[in-house]
């Protein structure tokens, strides 16, 4: 007999196959009353089948109205956020960094825009921490916003 995250996973799937190129939104709630089971498994599920190295990027908004949205991302895509979040590891000094957007700017895979977002954002005067959590942090906002001008592009 399947275990219910199993069936959560498969019904995923489905509705994925059923949506518009491999981008569904769900809300926890709804899947919880759907498959008679507590919103934290539809987290626990999410969080273990949908991750970016089987090709999903996961995002979501807590609250009222609030949503989870699964992509379905190329092999290709992946392997440049898999090797972009390696180099940025637990942890990233500002200088590496600006030296990462730089780069990807200057490749043209940002915009000038995304590039000055980026680097405002990862500034430590913005950040406001000490060390080393300024420079974990960073390296968790910094993957986060790569993860998501790659599935932008792929949209595209």
């Amino acid at each position: 007999m399947r275990s219910t995250a199993d069936l959560i996973e498969s019904y995923l799937l489905e509705q994925m196959k059923v949506g518009r190129a491999g981008v569904i939104e769900v809300q926890r709630g709804e899947l919880a009353e759907r498959f008679s089971c507590v919103p934290s498994q539809i987290n626990y599920v999410i969080a273990t089948r949908f991750t970016l190295e089987k090709g999903y990027v996961v995002e979501s908004k807590r609250g009222g109205g609030g949503y989870i949205r699964i992509k379905r991302i190329a092999a290709e895509h992946i392997n440049k956020i898999e090797q972009l979040v390696q180099k940025v590891g637990a942890r990233i000094p500002q200088k590496e960094a600006e030296d990462i957007v730089w780069r990807l700017e200057s490749d043209e895979m940002l915009s000038e825009r995304e590039a000055d977002i980026m680097r405002m954002a990862l500034a430590r005067d913005v950040l406001g921490l000490p060390l080393p959590e300024r420079d974990e942090i960073r390296a968790r906002v910094l993957c986060a916003m790569l993860s998501a001008v790659f599935v932008h592009q792929v949209e595209k």
